[in-house]
């Protein structure tokens, strides 16, 4: 995963270099609610979504006249699921019940967008988009619950819409998909999760 993580970087810093008379950069201050659950190898136990919340900086490069852009940023956020390991004797004997897993994490999202800027001015008011591409995802902390295996980080892909507001205010929706797995059981070792994440985002721009 660092592998992929510097290669696209480097793409990045390269597009910046390169574009850097025309592009336009600027960031923002975001906020948002995470609506996650885990996606198990096998259905043994049953699984449900938790809410957690996200919060971090954005930043947003705008190539003018063709609508395309990158958009880049730093999140705390707050993972996770509830996972009934009750419902299974070999976790029940041992006392574990509804647990609720938290993954406290730093999400590094780097994504190419479209917006719609050719609307005969509308666009200063309201200006709709598209994201999309892969979440870098480091887990910081966790409930430190002994039936699980952490990762340490997983890679997610994700696609989301939303709409720009008189140009300073971004209201975003995305679903991600995690491509490789978050944590493990214990006594099961090939009984592993991928995370799955709803999220609605709120960004201001400077």
């Amino acid at each position: 995963m660092r592998k992929i993580l510097t290669s696209l970087i480097i793409t990045l810093v390269a597009l910046t270099a390169s574009n850097q008379a025309s592009a336009q950069f600027r960031y923002a201050a975001t906020a948002g609610l995470n609506f996650s659950s885990l996606k198990f190898k096998q259905d043994l136990v049953s699984v449900s979504t938790a809410i957690g919340y996200q919060a971090g900086v954005q930043g947003e490069m705008m190539f003018p006249g063709v609508g395309f852009g990158i958009d880049l940023g730093l999140y705390y956020s707050q993972l996770g699921a509830k996972v009934n390991l009750g419902e299974k004797l070999i976790w029940s004997s041992l006392g574990y019940g509804n647990e609720r897993t938290y993954l406290h994490c730093i999400q590094i999202p780097l994504h190419l967008r479209f917006k719609w800027t050719r609307m005969d001015g509308f666009e200063d008011y309201l200006a709709p988009f598209i994201f999309g591409g892969p979440d870098f995802t480091i887990q910081v902390a966790n409930d430190g619950c002994k039936a699980f295996k952490y990762s340490g980080g997983d890679l997610g892909l994700t696609a989301g819409i939303g709409v720009e507001i008189m140009r300073r205010w971004q209201l975003s929706g995305s679903y991600t998909w995690g491509m490789t797995y978050s944590l493990k059981t214990k006594l099961l070792d090939n009984f592993s999760a991928k995370s799955r994440c709803w999220t609605i985002r709120l960004a201001y721009f400077f």
